[in-house]
């Protein structure tokens, strides 16, 4: 066997006989001589979202250009922020904005909190049985498409004969569940929460699966009862994934889902119903402008990055939790 030798470099440094530690290079090549196989099926994700997100991107200039259909994405006239100055002076502006913030925010917090409600209670049924059936129940509406959920709520909700309706003017209540601007943010709410609700709960049920069964045990001999573990055992469990997921969804707080609000919006309740995402197609795509559309389409990826990178930094500052 060969001995191998230190020696010192003139920096001071100590090396070996075999020579200075490989570079990045050949780390890279040994990294993907062992793990190549799971960059093969990586490669789909990445393809796909290299070209419908990080290509697309190559049209954010419309927003600072005069778009000409001959001349294309890059050969209009460059006119800088006019046409955030045109939205900013809208007189939609402030209704949009104040439509938006009002159905993410109640989205926000209901849909937040129910998930975590949820999981603490299927957590908490000890009959096999009767959890695999509360979890299916739960979980079927997620797979249910967007236009039969709005096709149901306008079945249930019509103000003539919707059995929801009438349930509502046998007690006396005579509502337009569909068209009352001051229900249009409950009812979509309250959709929301019950399609999805099963579906994102599942990674807290995940979580809570973690948790020391022995937590559990020590618990109850100190006469721990079912609230006493919740509070005590199961919610401490589900904090870090709480704010990971809750700095997740502001990044999207003003991503309000257009398909469903456009389904679900009419003459009645366009007042409260007309967000950004709807605003943008009714302005850009209906309208021809696309200039404009592109504007408020960033200033919308803007904002919610803005409150992606505060929320992550309160989190990382506040509880030592963060994406980065």
């Amino acid at each position: 066997m060969t001995l191998l030798r230190e020696r010192t470099e003139p920096g001071g440094a100590a090396t070996t006989g075999r020579g200075a530690p490989p570079g990045p290079g050949a780390r890279l090549r040994r990294h993907l001589g062992r793990s190549w196989q799971l960059w093969v099926l990586l490669l789909p994700a990445i393809a796909f979202t290299a070209v419908f997100a990080y290509v697309p991107m190559y049209g954010i200039q419309l927003a600072f250009r005069e778009f000409d259909f001959q001349a294309g994405l890059t050969g209009g006239e460059w006119v800088g922020l006019k046409y955030f100055e045109v939205f900013f002076s809208s007189p939609m502006f402030g209704t949009v904005l104040r439509n938006t913030l009002t159905i993410s925010i109640a989205t926000l917090v209901v849909g937040f909190l129910a998930p975590i409600a949820l999981a603490l209670v299927i957590n908490q049924i000890v009959n096999a049985t009767r959890k695999r059936f509360m979890q299916t129940a739960t979980y079927l509406p997620h797979f249910i498409s967007v236009v039969v959920v709005v096709g149901m709520l306008q079945v249930l909700l019509n103000p003539s004969n919707g059995t929801v309706t009438r349930l509502f003017s046998g007690a006396g209540l005579d509502l337009d569940l569909l068209g009352d601007p001051d229900l249009f943010v409950p009812v979509y709410v309250i959709s929301e929460v019950w399609q999805h609700c099963g579906w994102n709960s599942i990674i807290y049920l995940a979580a809570l699966a973690s948790v020391d069964t022995q937590l559990y045990e020590a618990a109850r001999i100190d006469g721990a009862g079912r609230l006493h573990l919740i509070r005590h055992v199961d919610i401490p469990a589900l904090v870090p994934t709480m704010i990971v997921l809750f700095i997740l969804t502001m990044g999207g707080v003003l991503s309000t889902g257009f398909e469903k609000v456009w389904l679900m919006q009419n003459a009645l309740n366009l007042p409260v119903s007309e967000v950004i995402a709807t605003y943008t197609y009714r302005i850009g795509i209906l309208g021809n402008q696309f200039s404009l559309g592109t504007a408020i389409g960033l200033f919308n990826t803007v904002i919610n990055f803005l409150f992606l990178v505060v929320t992550n930094w309160l989190a990382k500052k506040f509880a030592d939790t963060s994406l980065w």
